[in-house]
């Protein structure tokens, strides 16, 4: 079961990391899911299935944010246009992008909140 406290830090750790470390961000979503983990103290199920929900909402809040960035900026001319067919033309290819986005942060954080996970079981 999914502690809604953990899973929200953790989404809103991710969206931190995504936003404004996109140079780190590897690093970034280990720090995030073994914290997400630790804070869970379900053990290594737990842990890693909460920092997977955390991560999944990350990507999927960012890739929104991602959108809405898209569509309104345009050249100055185009208005709101040139980012509706620059988005349309892209549409496929950026699907497939947040798809791998999920995954990875999926895997990556729900590894480290399996070991913060397991650390919180071994000390109760």
């Amino acid at each position: 079961m999914a502690k809604m406290s953990s899973v929200f830090l953790g989404f809103l750790l991710t969206l931190v990391v995504y936003l404004f470390f996109g140079r780190y961000e590897f690093y970034g979503l280990l720090i995030v899911g073994f914290i997400v983990g630790y804070i869970a103290q379900e053990g290594i199920v737990g842990g890693m299935w909460n920092a997977a929900l955390a991560g999944a909402f990350g990507t999927i809040v960012s890739a929104i944010l991602f959108i809405i960035l898209i569509t309104i900026s345009g050249t100055a001319l185009m208005g709101v246009l040139g980012g509706l067919s620059g988005f349309t033309i892209s549409g496929i290819t950026s699907l497939f992008a947040v798809i791998y986005e999920i995954i990875k942060y999926m895997i990556v954080m729900g590894i480290t909140g399996a070991v913060g996970g397991a650390l919180t079981k071994q000390k109760n």
